[in-house]
Order: structure tokens, then C-alpha cells, then sequence
């Protein structure tokens, strides 16, 4: 066999391994980084805690309201209807007033900022799924604000008709707009850590049964 089939043979051989050595290199890096972001988003849940204390004169920016805004919005909803609508508060005077009207929300003087889940009647007819779609948008924001290293709190107003009212007015919200949460938002100040909420008894296989 002549010398330049020989390097021509080898050539190709050695092209075809390099080929396969990067094919599987890819795979296995790809295999590598969604594992990696399958326990990223695993530990975010089981991370995310209530904080109710907040670092004094570290505000919240508008691009970091949006991209939790942005995370509600990308909640689950029931045909797609999306029924909700946000509010996002800095205003100091806002945030106090809220704090008068919700006897659990008194955080709200300490946090520099906050965003309020609404559900929109005029996209449920029924008026009975927007609490549940704007709940998925609200648990959104919760682990968005954990992911980004902001502490948050559910504080409830819907359906507690004097702290929907509260919010109603201090919002001058449209008869179509009801608050369903308000999420004191902030940087956290304290070492709040996460509750262990596994309870096997609460899981069934199956079916109910003993």
C-alpha cells in the first residue's frame, strides 16, 4: 500500500474519533449542565423562606421589580386566561400606608419596596379562578426573589374583605382590580431559614386508602 493511502487512511480515522470524542464531550456536557439546572431549581424551592426583615436604605431597582413582575407573568393560568394584573410600590408614603391598613403587613415600613398580586374580573367571568391563577403568579415571584438573593413574604388581602378594602384605597384600584396578596419585597437583614415541610403522611399512592 502506497505511503499516501496509508496517511490518507489514517487521516480519515483519526478525523472520524476526533468527531465522536467532541459528539460525546457535547452530550455529556449537555447531560452535565441539565443536571446542574435541575438541583439549581430543586434547591431554589426548597430554599425559598419568608423574610420579614429587610436591610435599611438598600433599595430594590426597577429592573429587579420587573424581572420578578416578569416571573409572576409567566405563571400557569386556566386556558391561558391570565387574570391578573401587578402593582409594584417603592414610594415610601405607599408602602406606609399599607402597613396602616394590614395588621399582618407591618413589615411593609421596613421594606424598601413591594408588589401586589391582583386578580382581573374582566378576565374571569366565572370569578373563580383568578385566585387560583394569581396564586401560581405569586409563588413565582417568591422563588424569583429567592433566586436572586431577595428576601419576600406573602401577606394575604384576598379574602379578607377589610384588608382588600385597605389595599383598594391606598391603591385606588378599579372596581375589576382585587388584591389578592401584597409581597413585601427587600434585601434580607437576619438569618431566616427555610421549614423542613416534607410530612410522608401527607403523600398517598394511588389511591387514598390506609
Amino acid at each position: 500500500m502506497k505511503k499516501n493511502n496509508i496517511y490518507q487512511i489514517a487521516t480519515f480515522v483519526l478525523g472520524v474519533a476526533l468527531i465522536i470524542l467532541a459528539f460525546t464531550k457535547t452530550s455529556s456536557d449537555k447531560k452535565a449542565m441539565e443536571t446542574s439546572k435541575k438541583e439549581a431549581v430543586i434547591e431554589n424551592i426548597h430554599n425559598r423562606k419568608s423574610v420579614r426583615k429587610y436591610v435599611a436604605d438598600r433599595p430594590v431597582s426597577k429592573d429587579d421589580l420587573l424581572t420578578l413582575v416578569k416571573a409572576g407573568m409567566a405563571a400557569p393560568s386556566s386556558k391561558n386566561g391570565q387574570p391578573w394584573a401587578f402593582v409594584a410600590i417603592s414610594e415610601r408614603r405607599t408602602l406606609d400606608r399599607l402597613a396602616d391598613g394590614l395588621i399582618y403587613a407591618k413589615m411593609l415600613r421596613a421594606a424598601p419596596s413591594a408588589i401586589v398580586v391582583c386578580g382581573r374580573t374582566d378576565k374571569d367571568a366565572s370569578g373563580k379562578i383568578w385566585p387560583q391563577d394569581c396564586s401560581a403568579a405569586a409563588q413565582n415571584v417568591l422563588l424569583a426573589a429567592e433566586a436572586m438573593g431577595l428576601g419576600a413574604v406573602w401577606t394575604a388581602a384576598y379574602p379578607y374583605e377589610d384588608r382588600v378594602a385597605a389595599v383598594v384605597e391606598a391603591l385606588e384600584l378599579p372596581p375589576h382590580i382585587i388584591p389578592l396578596c401584597v409581597i413585601p419585597v427587600g434585601y434580607p437583614n437576619g438569618t431566616e431559614t427555610p421549614k423542613d415541610k416534607w410530612k410522608e403522611e401527607n403523600l398517598k399512592w394511588e389511591k387514598w386508602g390506609e
